[in-house]
């Protein structure tokens, strides 16, 4: 069940992400004004999922050592999401998301380092293998090809993914996910919303109703995410997310007419292959 939550979580975010392209890709629209809007969007919805769960909240949870990881965490998102839509709003959406899988290997490296319950080889050398999948992915003419403009994207992410991943599983052993997407997103609303403020105004309807249905997504997303670092772990989720891009990987080509690359949807296939063994290799046995 706990495995459900990351791939439902990755199916919801691939249809976020594809959104988001087709959000950029309209005139007038750019990553300042999708992120200007977005971010009351997510806290708004948030709130309504908090508001229905009503998951236990106690003002504990901003205090102390815990108050400054969840002060990181909200530097490193504000960071992220600025790198990642100004790469998007350039680039193309496969190769972004192919990118954005970069992460992957050094997040697993440094989560098994710091934390014990990370060490499950049967996770671990599947997680390790499709991650290296991705870079041969992009290997050509021996180097990789990246687009120029894109390069601070990858630095950022082989940077930033393990350590927001490393302060998330912090955070998560003392707050519900729910309680820490609403956190996060009012806290993101609130600089990213003043930084891109005079933006918003730049918006269409067509624009504010697409927004509301990928920010539907994206949330929903996140929080299942969150609940899968809590009961799965960063290097589990990290392999089963990895769905993601596969499915925005199709997306590209079927809706977005993107060009067809063999090499990445061979890697593609590993990463899916990798999962599969994971899954069964860590299975449990059912009782007779």
């Amino acid at each position: 069940m706990a495995s459900l939550l990351a791939i439902i979580a990755a199916a919801l975010q691939a249809g976020s992400f594809t959104l988001d392209k087709v959000i950029l890709s309209i005139r007038g629209v750019n990553y300042r004004t999708y992120t200007g809007l977005s971010y009351p969007l997510i806290f708004a919805i948030t709130l309504v999922v908090f508001l229905l769960v009503r998951p236990p909240f106690s003002l504990q949870l901003v205090s102390g050592h815990l108050m400054w990881f969840f002060l990181a965490l909200i530097i490193l998102s504000v960071v992220t999401n600025l790198i990642f839509y100004r790469a998007l709003d350039h680039d193309r959406l496969g190769e972004i998301q192919t990118i954005d899988l970069f992460g992957n290997l050094p997040t697993i490296l440094v989560a098994t380092f710091l934390f014990n319950d990370e060490r499950n080889l049967f996770i671990i050398v599947p997680a390790m293998v499709a991650s290296c999948a991705l870079v041969w992915a992009h290997w050509q003419h021996h180097r990789l090809v990246i687009a120029r403009g894109t390069v601070p994207f990858v630095v950022w992410t082989v940077i930033g993914h393990p350590l927001a991943a490393s302060v998330s599983k912090l955070l998560l052993r003392a707050w519900n996910p729910i309680v820490l997407e609403l956190m996060r997103s009012g806290a993101m609303a609130v600089v990213l919303g003043f930084i891109f403020s005079h933006e918003i105004k730049k918006a269409s309807l067509r624009t504010d109703l697409l927004l509301v249905i990928t920010n539907i997504l994206t949330t929903l997303a996140f929080i299942l995410f969150y609940f899968s670092y809590q009961r799965l772990g960063i290097v589990h989720t990290t392999l089963l997310f990895s769905l993601q891009p596969i499915l925005v990987y199709i997306a590209s080509l079927v809706l977005l007419k993107e060009k067809l690359q063999p090499k990445k949807l061979v890697a593609f296939c590993i990463v899916l292959i990798c999962i599969i063994v994971a899954q069964t290799m860590t299975a449990k046995p059912r009782g007779i």
